[in-house]
């Protein structure tokens, strides 16, 4: 008979990422046709170098912001062939990218620099058609037909340049030194097909055309005369031509007016005061000054900005009355709630804080901002236990997302369950291709199991998955 914790270990086993397909399978990395399915495996284990590397945001609201945002898009794309996967990485530079098994990467410094959602989501659509026209997968193929020997070298080199990018693209041109101008015409023709294709996603989506051509100016403008343009234009030249072009297509779609997103302007809010350069008194400037001259897209935006910067400052009654102020205007927005979740959190009223979350939870039960701010007040309150089946349906929505593992870990340490605590704590590390830190957490998990013959077979069975992608990563690099 099984017991309890076992029974709940197999459950965990089973529904969190426990398959054999979880797994990249690189194989080698020289293949004749660069595949559907090897696209998704490389995809994935370039996703997880990327957590082990860079500053991956973790957070519900901004991740579900550029979900949605993201996926609007892709709804009005064809040739979608793959998910997608949209994420954030904090950095002030302005960039974006895209690669292998639909993983759309967008910088905060983006954030920083567009003026509308509209701007935003021309970079996003541009980024969207790499992936559903496969570019990065069709230009190791041309090149694969002209220098079969250097498509391992560019493997490794693209999966480097993403986990450091300085010696990654000292290693791409290396490898690259033998393109020929074919090649590179080849590369020029993508970036126009994104962009056409790009603006046509764009205008179905309804946003501006007129914004990426809007966008590409400014940029151009900015960085005219400096000697170290941001990575976006490293990756995606703007010369005048391609600026032009961007505007006669979008005069080629009637005029229309398109307002700007509330949401977007919260972002951007978020971000200059919680993942970006500025200072907390800065970003409270920032916004003091906005409202004092009434030079907001949303009043609503520079109110939220200022009362995060308020937080951030310990002046934790100030900002409550201006989330309580915004919460009568919109109840049910996910910014304003997550923030009065911290600040119930934070003088410790859980009571107020579970039934403000319990019944949001009840309109919006796939939430990751409310289930995770919902998990997060359990623990808080001490009952960690009523946390687990919120990170379990956070894990079931979103298997690559570490947040929920890492709480998970949390959660099973306060409870006790030393068994799940390790396993968990396994996942999140393998998210972050620690394999072997992974397999030490899995050996944990294998001393507190006794007397489970099930349970046993099961972590053996993930400790030889771990290795295998360890192996398999190492053949990559």
């Amino acid at each position: 008979m099984l017991t309890a914790a076992t029974t709940a270990l197999l459950s965990f086993a089973t529904n969190h990422s426990f398959a054999n397909n979880d797994l990249p399978d690189l194989g080698t990395a020289a293949v004749n046709t660069f595949s559907l399915e090897k696209e998704m495996q490389y995809g994935d284990a370039y996703m997880r170098v990327i957590r082990s590397s860079a500053p991956v945001l973790n957070d519900p609201v901004l991740s579900q912001y550029i979900t949605e945002l993201g996926n609007k898009l892709v709804a009005h794309a064809t040739g979608v062939k793959t998910p997608f996967y949209f994420f954030m990485l904090r950095n002030d530079e302005i960039n974006a990218f895209a690669f292998f098994g639909g993983h759309v990467g967008v910088h905060t410094g983006l954030f920083l620099n567009a003026d509308s959602e509209s701007e935003l989501a021309s970079v996003l659509a541009h980024e969207i058609t790499h992936v559903t026209q496969r570019h990065l997968a069709r230009s190791l193929e041309a090149q694969e037909k002209t220098a079969p020997a250097t498509v391992a070298g560019m493997l490794g080199a693209i999966l480097l340049t993403i986990a450091a990018p300085q010696a990654g693209m000292a290693a791409l041109a290396t490898t690259q030194a033998l393109a020929t101008q074919a090649k590179i015409n080849y590369t020029r023709q993508h970036e126009k097909e994104a962009d056409r294709i790009g603006m046509q996603i764009l205008v179905d989506a309804g946003f501006d055309p007129e914004a990426a051509g809007d966008f590409f100016g400014k940029l151009a403008s900015r960085y005219r005369f400096t000697t170290t343009p941001p990575q976006m234009l490293l990756t995606h030249p703007l010369p005048e031509s391609r600026i032009s072009e961007a505007r006669n297509r979008a005069n080629q779609y009637p005029h229309r007016f398109v307002p700007d997103n509330l949401n977007y302007q919260l972002a951007k809010a978020r971000i200059q005061v919680r993942f970006s350069s500025y200072s907390d008194e800065m970003a409270l400037s920032l916004f003091e000054k906005q409202l004092s001259r009434n030079s907001y897209a949303f009043e609503s935006a520079a109110l939220y900005g200022k009362a995060l910067a308020l937080l951030r400052l310990k002046r934790a009654k100030e900002a409550e009355v201006i989330i309580d102020k915004l919460l009568t205007r919109d109840a049910n927005n996910l910014f304003y709630l997550d923030t009065k979740a911290d600040l119930l959190v934070e003088r410790k009223d859980f009571a107020a804080a579970k039934a403000l979350l319990e019944q949001q939870r009840q309109l919006k039960p796939t939430s990751q901002v409310i289930n995770a701010n919902l998990a997060n007040v359990y623990i808080e309150a001490g009952e960690a236990a009523k946390a687990i089946p919120l990170l379990e349906d956070m894990v079931f929505l979103d298997k690559q997302n570490p947040l929920p593992y890492e709480m998970m870990t949390q959660v099973y340490r306060q409870t006790g369950n030393q068994a799940l605590e390790h396993f968990a704590s396994a996942e999140s590390m393998a998210l972050a291709a620690d394999y072997k830190g992974a397999v030490d957490q899995l050996n944990f998990a294998y001393r507190f199991t006794k007397d489970d013959p099930l349970q046993l077979a099961r972590i053996e069975a993930r400790i030889r998955q771990f290795r295998e992608a360890e192996k398999a990563l190492d053949a990559l690099k």
